[in-house]
């Protein structure tokens, strides 16, 4: 991951995005007290917050790993691949080293624990908005401590699936039918099936059953 310096804002714009109303608000409150921070636009779900992103002006994104519709994490990847000068920041109460190396693939600026929202999140926004990254410490020795387990056992970490695949698998989980998968990403019926039978494939597996178990494991949907 590269960390490009630019100048920083006088006053940062910022979306924040929780499918939580109260969490939203917190964020709002806390983000507003500072003078040089200003929320701007909020989201409910991944898919909104990404269209915000594409739309608003904005130069921060605060989001939600867990989200309906799109992950935090899916959300991520989009924002940085299609508006790379939108910094991002990831709202997790997930203290887990999968869900950190995912959220650095997909480009983020930091990951904060919403256990230390009052302590670190100001914090994690300035350092975002100096082209520095932010992890909480535990994140670091975790990173340090995964990585050097995976070096050690052979392990190469790979993603079998595309994003579109995840983004059907993410769906296919929530208990939405091929059509109204369709009908939300605007692709054929056939197509969708095409996709699922790849999953399927790629990922040995035989109905939606497991395919929820395995969105459940990667964080793409909640238990």
């Amino acid at each position: 991951m590269v960390w490009s310096l630019k100048m920083t804002p006088l006053k940062t714009r910022i979306l924040i995005a929780d499918d939580h109303p109260i969490v939203l608000r917190g964020l709002r409150m806390l983000l507003d007290a500072q003078a040089d921070f200003e929320v701007v636009t909020a989201a409910t779900d991944g898919e909104a917050a990404v269209r915000l992103a594409l739309d608003a002006d904005i130069h921060l994104a605060i989001l939600d790993i867990s989200m309906p519709r799109k992950t935090g994490l899916q959300a991520a990847r989009e924002i940085t691949q299609r508006r790379p000068d939108v910094r991002v920041l990831m709202l997790s109460m997930h203290d887990n080293e999968q869900f950190l190396f995912e959220a650095i693939r997909a480009g983020v600026s930091g990951y904060v624990l919403k256990s230390s929202v009052d302590r670190d999140l100001v914090e994690a926004c300035r350092a975002t908005m100096r082209g520095q990254p932010f992890l909480y410490p535990d994140g670091v020795r975790a990173l340090m401590r995964d990585h050097l387990e995976r070096v050690r056992s052979g392990d190469v970490d790979r993603d079998l699936l595309t994003p579109r695949e995840e983004e059907i698998l993410k769906l296919v989980a929530e208990a939405h039918t091929n059509d109204e998968i369709a009908a939300l990403l605007v692709i054929s019926k056939k197509t969708v099936e095409r996709h699922r039978a790849n999953i399927l494939e790629k990922l040995g597996m035989r109905d939606r059953v497991e395919l929820t178990r395995y969105a459940i494991r990667r964080g793409l949907v909640a238990a």
